[in-house]
């Protein structure tokens, strides 16, 4: 009998698992699919998510993974700079970009090889006695099999079916995004640059809100995709959709975008950040990544955060385990918010202020005029700034994070 339960086989709950299974604990996993199956997401992946990779021992050799040197940014058409991922001490200065069906297949296997058992084609559902988690049903191929875990982490995604019943609800009052995308064949598909569009126009020249991504998968594709914030008051009247087809149409010519390119139709979804959903964790449960609303509101990013709070929540299960003393879950949430508390609470001032679609249009079009500082900008949004630089960027950060302290928690 595990230990420690993990529902959900995506990122988070691959990355609580593996950690968990190399300081010797029982743990299984249950995935409601089965390997290889498709996730919507940009498919990107920064150096914070490459460290973690790094550290769980992924190969980088397989032909699945595309190497990425940095970051093209564009402001209409007039507008663009390049910029490669920046030197760090702790981060490497490369990313890359895989299919999440094979990213999150090799860290299931990666899991297994640690001594992880991985269910696939199984469902959880809580056994909720008195407001506890008492169980856990578990159902395969018509039969149910009831676990008692010590702990259970909740890593089953945005839509965080398992987590509502125990009461965890998203915070109305923070950031949330909106995104759509399409896979398209393409002649630049081993293009080692990420590329984005900040100021996002429709067929006729237009402003819309948000913005537009294409990610090279190098194996003659692209992930092409939109998102906006719900910080952009009209955000519930726009289709994602739509917006996609308008920017694949205005897109740069090199790639090749044309609907007869398109693989498949377009599929959107919800992007739930800055630690929106709580609580964070039960009596003997606690939850990580896209269920926790883990998404970084700077950039859309969410894979890394989802490694990140895995491995967090490895570390927290595993001592509460280890001292039988499931009370030391209560420092969970605390541990998160010393990580990530003061960067997303910016990070909710700065997407209020970008919701306004002419501001983020003039920040784009100032911004790309100033490689200085749309390079700091790189650094803050990705979450790549390093302790040991004294640059101006980093000043400014600091100044900034002083006045952030001052502001009321929202």
């Amino acid at each position: 009998m595990s230990e420690v339960l993990v529902v959900g086989g995506g990122p988070a709950g691959a990355a609580a698992s593996l950690w968990l299974a190399r300081e010797g604990h029982p743990v299984t996993v249950v995935e409601a699919k089965e390997y290889p199956r498709d996730k919507t997401c940009g498919d990107g992946l920064t150096p914070r998510a490459i460290l973690q990779l790094m550290d769980m021992g992924f190969d980088f050799t397989v032909p699945e993974f595309h190497h990425i040197d940095g970051l093209r940014a564009y402001a209409g058409d007039d507008l663009m700079i390049e910029m490669p991922w920046p030197e760090h001490t702790r981060f490497p200065n490369w990313g890359g970009v895989i299919r999440r069906r094979d990213l999150d297949m090799q860290l299931a296997r990666l899991a297994e090889k640690e001594g992880v058992t991985v269910l696939e084609k199984t469902t959880a559902t809580p056994v909720v006695e008195e407001g506890r988690l008492a169980a856990v049903d578990l159902q395969h191929e018509g039969e149910t099999t009831r676990r008692t875990p010590k702990v259970t982490i909740i890593a089953d995604g945005s839509m965080n079916r398992f987590g509502r019943e125990l009461g965890t609800a998203r915070r109305r009052d923070y950031p949330m995004g909106m995104a759509a995308r399409g896979y398209y064949t393409s002649p630049r598909s081993g293009d080692r640059y990420l590329e984005s569009q900040l100021d996002l126009r429709d067929r006729t020249g237009a402003t819309m809100p948000g913005y537009g991504w294409v990610f090279p998968l190098g194996d003659g594709t692209i992930n092409v995709g939109v998102g906006l914030l719900s910080t952009f008051k009209r955000w519930k009247d726009v289709n994602t959709t739509s917006m996609m087809n308008d920017y694949a149409a205005i897109a740069p010519a090199y790639w090749g975008m044309s609907e007869e390119f398109l693989l498949g139709k377009p599929v959107g979804g919800k992007l739930t950040m800055s630690f929106s959903r709580g609580p964070l964790v039960g009596a003997n449960w606690l939850t990580v990544g896209d269920a926790a609303g883990a998404i970084n509101p700077w950039n859309g990013e969410g894979i890394s955060y989802a490694y990140e709070t895995g491995r967090i929540a490895a570390a927290v299960v595993g001592e509460a385990v280890r001292d039988d003393d499931l009370g030391l879950l209560r420092r969970y949430p605390q541990i998160l918010s010393d990580e990530f508390g003061l960067y997303y609470k910016m990070a909710r001032i700065f997407v209020k202020l970008i919701g306004n679609p002419p501001v983020m249009r003039t920040l784009a079009h100032t911004g790309l005029r100033n490689r200085p500082l749309m390079e700091w900008t790189l650094k803050v949004m990705a979450n790549l700034l390093d302790e040991d630089d004294k640059h101006m960027g980093e000043r400014t950060y600091d100044a900034l994070a002083a006045v952030v302290r001052t502001l009321p928690t929202t």
